[in-house]
C-alpha cells in the first residue's frame, strides 16, 4: 500500500492560520520600494494551502482567479467549503504536487505562493515545484516562497532530530502525534537538565525548547515532526530556483527593508562591498542569524525609472488598521527592540488616525510643515505596514467588485465562530487581505449586523450562546463561574470593541 502522506504529518489538521505575505496586494509596495515593475495579478495559485484560510480570503478579496492544492483531503474539503460559501469559484484541490502540477486545465499564473511548504517536502517534490514554476509562471510573474533558513536553524537542528526520533521510536503509535510530541518535549527537557556538552556549546537551545512548549501542538506537529525537514541557505535556494528562470526581487517582510533596525552601520558597510546579490543575501543571513525567510522572486525583473518610482510611491494608498492610541512606537528588528522617532512617526499616524484611505503623496502634503521628507514617509509606511499597523489599499473598482464575496465569506466564518474559536480572521475588500478578529469580536459583529445597537446587548447575545454550550470565560487564568461575572467581562470587551475595533471594521468594509 502506498503512503499518500509522503512522510508529512496528516493525522491532525494544520492550524487555521492566515498569512498576509501570501497576499499579492503586498507585492506592489515591496516592488515599488525596490524600484521594480510589479505585475497585475489576474490568475494566482497557492501550493500547500493548509486549511485554505489565506487562499479563500485572497480569492474573496481580489478579482484574481485562484487555484491551489493541498494533499490533505480534510483540509482541502474545508477550503472548498469556504470557496463555495464566498462564491469565488476558486479551484482548490486535494492533489499531490506532481498530480496537480500536471493538470491540463490550469492557466498560466501571474503569482504563485508557497508558505513554509518548501522546508517540509522531499527533493523530488521540490523539483516538481521548480518545474511547475518554470512552466506556469508568466513572464513578469512573481513567486512568493518562505522557508526555514540556515544559519538560524543550525544550532537547533540536532535537537529537532532527536525529538522526532523519540516520537518515532519511543512514542506509542496508538497515543497519537500530540501525545508523542509531549513525550518528545519532556524527554528533551530531561536530557538538557543533565547539562550535556551539546547545550553548553549551544546555550540558546534551551530557550528555543521553552518557546516550543508554548506553541499549539498541531502547529508543532507540522513544523517539526515531518519526515522531511530541510532548512537551507539562501544561496542553496537560489540554485534550486535557477531552473525556474526566476531571480530574487526582495524580501516579502517589509521590516527587512529598514536596515537601521536590523544591521549595524558596520554591517551595512560590509554588505555594500559585496557585489554579487545572492552572496550578499547569504552573508546578510549570518549577520541577523536568519531562521525563516519570506521572499519574492520574479521571472524577468524590470527596473522603474526614478520618476516612475517616485510617482508610484506617491500614488500608493494606505489605511491605518490599528487604533491610533494602540500603535506602539517600538518595533522589533534583528538588532532587538528599536524606538521609532516620535517627531517623524507621530505626525504620520495623526494624519491616518481617522482610518480614511490616503495616498503617500497626501500624507507628504499634510505633514509638509513638520520638516519630514518623502523618503522618511516611505520608510515609515514600510515599517508600520511590516508591524501590522497599516494596510495597503486596492483600487476602488476592485473594492466594489469584491465586497459581495467578502461579505459572504465573512458571514460564513462568523457563523462558524458560534461554535469554534479557531477561525480568527475575516476578509477586507479594501486591503485584499485578512484582518484578525477573535471569536467574541466576530460574534459582536453578528449582533451589529442583526441591528443590536448597544454593547450590553451584544454581550447578552454572546453569553446566551456560550451558556447554551456550557462554556465560560477565562480571565487572567481564572474561570469566571457566575453569569454575572461572564456578562460583565463580555460587556467590557464589547465596549472596547465598539470604541476601538468597530470604526476600523467599517473603514475596511468588513462591518
Amino acid at each position: 500500500m502506498s503512503d499518500w502522506t509522503a512522510g508529512y504529518v496528516a493525522d491532525i489538521g494544520y492550524t487555521f492560520g492566515y498569512y498576509s505575505e501570501l497576499n499579492p496586494q503586498r507585492v506592489k509596495l515591496a516592488f515599488i520600494n525596490q524600484g521594480l515593475v510589479f505585475p497585475e495579478v489576474g490568475a494566482a495559485c497557492e501550493l500547500g494551502f493548509g486549511q485554505g484560510m489565506s487562499a479563500n480570503i485572497h480569492a474573496a478579496a481580489s478579482v484574481a482567479q485562484w487555484h491551489g492544492t493541498d494533499f490533505n483531503p480534510s483540509q482541502a474539503g474545508f477550503a472548498q467549503e469556504l470557496a463555495v460559501a464566498s462564491g469565488t469559484g476558486a479551484k482548490l484541490y486535494d492533489e499531490a504536487f506532481d498530480e496537480f502540477c500536471n493538470r491540463p486545465d490550469l492557466p498560466d499564473f501571474d503569482y504563485i505562493g508557497l508558505h513554509g511548504i518548501w522546508s517540509w517536502i522531499s527533493d523530488e517534490n521540490r523539483q516538481v515545484i521548480v518545474d511547475f514554476i518554470r512552466k506556469k509562471l508568466k513572464v513578469g510573474g512573481v513567486l512568493y516562497i518562505s522557508y526555514n533558513t540556515l544559519p538560524g536553524w543550525a544550532a537547533f537542528a540536532p535537537m529537532r532530530h532527536l525529538m522526532t526520533e523519540h516520537a518515532e521510536i519511543l512514542g506509542s503509535e496508538g497515543r497519537g502525534i500530540v501525545s508523542r510530541i509531549d513525550g518528545a518535549l519532556e524527554f528533551a527537557e530531561k536530557m538538557l537538565a543533565t547539562n550535556p556538552a551539546f547545550s553548553r556549546a549551544n546555550p540558546l537551545v534551551g530557550d528555543r525548547l521553552t518557546k516550543m512548549k508554548e506553541h499549539n501542538r498541531h502547529y508543532l506537529a507540522h513544523e517539526y515532526f515531518n519526515r522531511d525537514w530541510h532548512p537551507m541557505h539562501f544561496a542553496t535556494m537560489a540554485k534550486w530556483l535557477e531552473g525556474a528562470k526566476v531571480q530574487f526581487a526582495c524580501s516579502a517582510n517589509y521590516l527587512d527593508a529598514v536596515e537601521v533596525i536590523n544591521l549595524t552601520a558596520e554591517q551595512q558597510a560590509f554588505l555594500k562591498e559585496i557585489p554579487d546579490p545572492i552572496f550578499r543575501e547569504t552573508t546578510r543571513d549570518f549577520m541577523v542569524n536568519q531562521q525563516f525567510r519570506k521572499d519574492y522572486w520574479i521571472k524577468g525583473a524590470r527596473k522603474m525609472s526614478a520618476l516612475e518610482q517616485a510617482e508610484a510611491l506617491r500614488a500608493q494608498r494606505v489605511i491605518l488598521t490599528t487604533p491610533r492610541s494602540d500603535v506602539s512606537l517600538k518595533v522589533a528588528g534583528a538588532l532587538g527592540e528599536a524606538t521609532l522617532t516620535e517627531s517623524v512617526y507621530a505626525p504620520i499616524l495623526d494624519v491616518l488616525a481617522d482610518h480614511k484611505v490616503k495616498t503617500l503623496g497626501q500624507i507628504e502634503q499634510a505633514i509638509s510643515a513638520e520638516g519630514i521628507n518623502f523618503s522618511q514617509v516611505t520608510e515609515a509606511v514600510m515599517l508600520l505596514s511590516g508591524a501590522g499597523h497599516i494596510g495597503l489599499v486596492q483600487d476602488d473598482n476592485v473594492i466594489i467588485k469584491t465586497k459581495k464575496q467578502t461579505d459572504k465569506l465573512n458571514a460564513h466564518l462568523c457563523q462558524k465562530a458560534r461554535g469554534s474559536n479557531e477561525l480568527n480572521y475575516l476578509a477586507s475588500p479594501v486591503t485584499g487581505g485578512g484582518f484578525t478578529l477573535n471569536r467574541f469580536q466576530q460574534l459582536f459583529l453578528v449582533s451589529v449586523a442583526q441591528g443590536k445597537k448597544q454593547p450590553a446587548e451584544w454581550a447578552q447575545a454572546v453569553w446566551h450562546l456560550l451558556a447554551s454550550q456550557s462554556q465560560k470565560l477565562v480571565k487572567e487564568g481564572k474561570t469566571l463561574e457566575t453569569p454575572e461575572e461572564n456578562i460583565a467581562e463580555l460587556t467590557s470587551q464589547a465596549q472596547s470593541f465598539a470604541e476601538k475595533v468597530l470604526p476600523i471594521l467599517k473603514a475596511l468594509q468588513i462591518a
